[in-house]
């Protein structure tokens, strides 16, 4: 749901080039020859098991890792790693009469889109925003994009998947059974290599409506956003409505983006009972069909059709180094509380902050259905953005540390006891799992991310893989000691 970043210098020259420009500039270990794998055989994953303390694999199907370790490795590790790049494996194959599709972990979002579009105009599935993000993070970290609400997350709406474990053995629901079914939909990629996931599409309208709606400080920009949190997240569940707020020419402005799964006059009935402040109009809206609100969302200009040039490139629009947050909201900020929230944010100046609503389908899920555990209570999640085109250590270090800050002066407006975190946000100042961060790290980002689930994942992640072949470096632990990364 961000915007694409992009690569730095990677360690080496690698066939499929990563998407994700993570915030160190430079790798501790030297990676082998990546192997791409063409078909659904584990010999990456056997030679792995084979030398599980002197080799290391990272796993990459997208290569939007926040953090870039689907690439590259930490400044702490000294083991050589490979790459096992899956973007070989990118077949799709949608069945309309089942209302279901097998999508290979290699393919982007958008080839998914794609690919459902071709078949029907009025199926969908609930994913990210951006198209070039790899079907195989995303899902195995959770998965979230602007039919949640109605739908809630990908993970939500998985119902097989091919694995292969820590014994090279292909694995599919049945065989590998239903805890390690539930731990690979949104408990990270500590349990095995996923090779393709079966998911459930969603039914839409024909005509859906997107709009975008700007208002800075000057325009009751405090008060709309006010009246906003109390309102999105109670809204139809036809009605997603995202806010993204950041520092331009010396004021703050809030972008209002959503999407309407119904025509635009039922959309504005709406608006003008129950969010008025908005000020919405017949002009702000766009009809359309369901795929071809993909451009709109991806930040192209308005009028962009949903042509291969948006859906079926691998390359992300924009390539900036960048660090990304998250957190929770779970009570209303107050009036002199947003306030003084833009106020922070005109001085620290660089940091975005994009505002997600929840409620709707997102709070009927039980917390402990799936990895993923912020549900109920939730009313809007963060995400902290910055970016930075200038290259050198020096730039990396003022943009992360007015991220950090910013995400600081946030904390008495967002969850406590843990301080909720979401997984495909990745996110190293939780702590690491190696380089001395030892299990107390991992219990610290463990919580963060997935919070009472934490245990089951430990527990499964003990049985299933115990020599930690699967490891990174917020990787789920064993119960017993792991071999260092």
């Amino acid at each position: 749901p961000t915007q694409s970043p992009a690569p730095s210098t990677p360690p080496t020259t690698l066939p499929s080039s990563p998407s994700s420009t993570h915030t160190s500039t430079t790798s501790a270990s030297p990676p082998l020859p990546p192997p791409n794998p063409s078909s659904s055989s584990p010999p990456a994953v056997s030679a792995a098991a084979a030398h599980p303390t002197t080799v290391h694999m990272r796993i990459r199907s997208g290569g939007h890792d926040y953090e870039g370790h689907s690439y590259s490795s930490s400044s702490f590790s000294t083991t050589p790693f490979f790459i096992l790049d899956m973007c070989h494996l990118r077949s799709i194959h949608v069945d309309i009469r089942t209302e279901t599709a097998w999508v290979q972990c290699g393919a982007t979002l958008g080839e998914l889109f794609s690919a459902i579009a071709e078949k029907s105009p009025t199926h969908a599935f609930p994913a990210g925003v951006c198209p070039t993000v790899g079907v195989g993070g995303h899902l195995v970290g959770g998965g979230y994009g602007n039919l949640m609400r109605k739908h809630g997350l990908s993970v939500d709406n998985v119902v097989d998947a091919r694995l292969v474990d820590a014994r090279g053995e292909i694995l599919d629901r049945e065989s590998m059974g239903e805890d390690l079914f539930w731990a690979i939909r949104g408990g990270g990629p500590s349990f095995g290599v996923v090779l393709a996931y079966r998911v459930k599409l969603a039914r839409v309208p024909d005509t859906v409506t997107v709009f975008r709606v700007e208002r800075t400080l000057e325009e009751n920009m405090t008060e709309v956003v006010h009246t906003w949190q109390h309102f999105a997240p109670a809204a139809h569940v036809d009605l997603f409505v995202r806010v993204l707020v950041e520092v331009v020419k010396k004021t703050v402005r809030a972008a209002f983006i959503g999407m309407f799964l119904g025509r635009s006059d039922r959309l504005l009935a709406m608006t003008r009972e129950s969010f008025p402040e908005l000020g919405l109009t017949e002009s702000d809206c766009t009809e359309s069909s369901w795929i071809e609100t993909t451009p709109h969302w991806a930040d192209f200009p308005r009028g962009t059709k949903a042509a291969d040039v948006v859906l079926l490139s691998r390359r992300p629009r924009n390539l900036v180094h960048l660090k990304r947050k998250s957190d929770y909201v779970q009570r209303p900020i107050d009036r002199p509380g947003l306030e003084a929230i833009w106020r922070k944010m005109m001085e620290v100046e660089v940091v975005k902050m994009a505002f997600n609503p929840y409620g709707g389908r997102m709070s009927e899920i039980a917390a402990e259905a799936t990895p993923f555990p912020h549900r109920a209570g939730n009313l809007w999640k963060i995400q902290y953005q910055v970016n930075w085109d200038e290259g050198g250590a020096e730039a990396e270090r003022r943009h992360v540390a007015l991220c950090r800050e910013m995400y600081d002066y946030m904390t008495p407006y967002v969850s406590r006891n843990p301080r909720a975190s979401f997984l495909n946000y990745k996110d190293l100042d939780l702590g690491v799992n190696g380089g001395g961060g030892g299990a107390a790290a991992a219990e610290g980002y463990g919580r963060s991310y997935f919070k009472g689930n934490f245990d089951r994942l430990v527990k499964i992640k003990s049985k299933v893989d115990p020599h930690n072949l699967f490891r990174h470096e917020q990787s789920v632990p064993t119960y017993l000691c792991k071999p260092k990364l």
